[in-house]
């Protein structure tokens, strides 16, 4: 094979173009709202280190959070770019810093680019790193610690026999070494950390690292419940706070903020919140990253109950029946415009509305804080086992071995044409877009309905029955209730139940006839919103 020849001296009467795309520009293209995500993971250690495989584990998890990533594979690229390579010093060197600037590239088009290779020595490595920062592009190394004769046991292509055996020359680990990197960003030994945690621990540092914006992942579900080891001492302190009564409704509001159902929200809104829930229909935190979060979660609090709290206050215990359930700390008291409020939320300020007339009826303030809720939340009623949280859910999924999850909310009984939608989904998954094992999620609604819909322990032994009948496949479907209560808000409330499931992992949420809606209150015969509007809100 000819010899190759490379420098790293730039070629005479060549210089740089500068792109009339900035990017900025290429951010808003993207759709994240001018947060730039380029960047570069660069995955390092040993053959069978675990480098491909969490490699392209990651590029799957950041692509199903709607994040553009691509690997560079080792193999790949010395059967492409790099197969007039060798192995001996030269070639590695040269190999790496092929890479590094193909890397760069991906990252300055705004794409995470996720290496994965050997690279043993630390001078490349440097250099690679160099070339992303001179470019003010992230760079993360991460080093995979895993012991050599681990890495040697796993040795799926019989590398490291040839190496012993002396029919593979420069083989690191063996006859060439490996420089271990002295300030990699991650150190993940793979022998000790499955592959679904290092890619939690690797997904959380480009989120604490503001590289990727804080989405709707696993690992941002914030749980509200206290520690068991932190418990009595917040026990402890509930029994000293100024105290204040919550209702059945508002109690079910905790459950589903203690589950993480409303992450990143980590209590009653304060007033800045509720402004943006109201007007945007979301949350803006951090780096101006934003959270549809289309329904306000408020505490109303009476003129009576404020001035017994006392001007001062700064922590609440909250009670329900007499027992403390949570603390609210660091509170906020704010003005209740109720009807800005229900204008805003539904349309109109109609006190037939059964919502309505509770939020009319309800306190002159709202009071927001941080919310630490002291023991689970169960209601005794033979169903608690359904109340499943979106990392139970998610344990489930993983533990039913499901590619693809789709659910469906009820607030009534399963009737024919809600199994005819449910089946047909799951075959257009299988025939259509090839998933091998889809699993529905068939998820009635746990909170306060009207007192007109079907309740919930009658809805459920339906919903039983439609498994044991096979009306549903009962091994392709899983059968949970979901905490929230109901508002009757329309397509608003039906981004609301979404971005729910998202948090528990679902893939696909069935938006069936007016879901979240009811008849006008004051125009009879008339719905008070577009029965089609909540399947086209997306």
């Amino acid at each position: 094979m000819p010899s190759v020849h490379y420098t790293s001296d730039s070629p005479k009467n060549v210089t740089r173009a500068e792109h009339l795309v900035t990017r900025d520009d290429r951010a808003i293209a993207s759709g994240d709202r001018n947060k730039f995500l380029g960047c570069t993971i660069w995955f390092t250690g040993l053959s069978g280190s675990g480098k491909s495989t969490l490699a392209f584990s990651l590029e799957q998890r950041l692509v199903s959070m709607g994040i553009q990533a691509y690997t560079l594979d080792g193999d790949n690229i010395r059967l492409g770019l790099n197969k007039d390579l060798r192995f001996s010093d030269k070639d590695r060197a040269e190999n790496i810093r092929r890479i590094a600037e193909v890397a760069k590239l991906f990252a300055d088009s705004g794409t995470c680019a996720i290496t994965s290779f050997i690279s043993p020595f630390e001078k490349q490595r440097q250099l690679a790193r160099k070339l992303h920062e001179e470019a003010k592009l992230p760079f993360i190394e991460v080093y995979l610690s895993t012991p050599l004769e681990v890495c040697e046991a796993r040795d799926s292509k019989s590398l490291y026999a040839k190496a012993r055996r002396g029919e593979i020359k420069d083989f690191t680990g063996i006859n060439s070494p490996y420089e271990v990197p002295p300030n990699a960003e991650l150190c993940l030994n793979t022998a000790e950390v499955g592959p679904e945690e290092c890619i939690n621990r690797l997904v959380q540092i480009l989120v604490d690292k503001e590289i990727i914006p804080r989405r709707v992942t696993d690992g941002t579900i914030y749980e509200l419940y206290v520690p068991e080891a932190e418990r009595s001492l917040y026990l402890e302190r509930a029994g000293k706070y100024p105290q204040l009564a919550i209702s059945k409704t508002d109690l079910q509001w905790v459950q589903v903020l203690a589950e993480g159902w409303a992450s990143p929200l980590r209590g009653f809104m304060r007033e800045a919140q509720y402004l943006q829930a109201l007007y945007f229909g979301g949350l803006v935190e951090g780096r101006q990253e934003f959270t549809n979060l289309s329904i306000p979660i408020v505490l109303a609090v009476t003129d009576e109950d404020k001035e017994r709290l006392g001007p001062s206050v700064q922590h609440i215990t909250l009670t329900h029946g007499s027992e403390p359930v949570a603390v609210l700390l660091d509170v906020e008291f704010y003005s209740h415009r109720k009807e800005e409020r229900c204008n805003r939320i539904f349309g109109i300020c109609d006190r037939g509305h059964p919502v309505i007339d509770q939020i009319m009826s309800s306190g002159d303030w709202l009071v927001g804080g941080d919310l630490r809720v002291l023991n689970p939340i169960v209601w005794n009623d033979g169903l608690d086992q359904y109340r499943l949280s979106p990392r139970q859910l998610r344990d489930q999924f993983k533990k039913i071995g499901a590619d693809v999850v789709f659910a469906f909310q009820l607030r009534n009984p399963v009737h024919n044409g809600h199994a005819l939608l449910m089946r047909e989904t799951h075959r257009k998954l299988m025939e259509e877009h090839g998933f091998r094992n889809p699993l529905l999620l068939l998820h009635p609604l746990g909170g306060w309905t009207k007192p007109d819909d079907v309740p919930l322990d009658v809805r459920m032994r339906q919903h039983q029955a439609c498994l044991q009948d096979g009306v549903l496949d009962p091994r392709h479907t899983l059968l949970a209730i979901f905490p929230s209560p109901m508002i009757y808000a329309g397509p608003r409330e039906v981004q609301w139940h979404a971005r729910c499931r998202l948090m528990a992992g679902v893939h696909f949420y069935i938006v069936g006839r007016d879901p979240a809606g009811l008849p006008h209150p004051s125009k009879p015969g008339t719905d008070l919103y577009d029965p089609t509007h909540g399947a086209k809100v997306r």
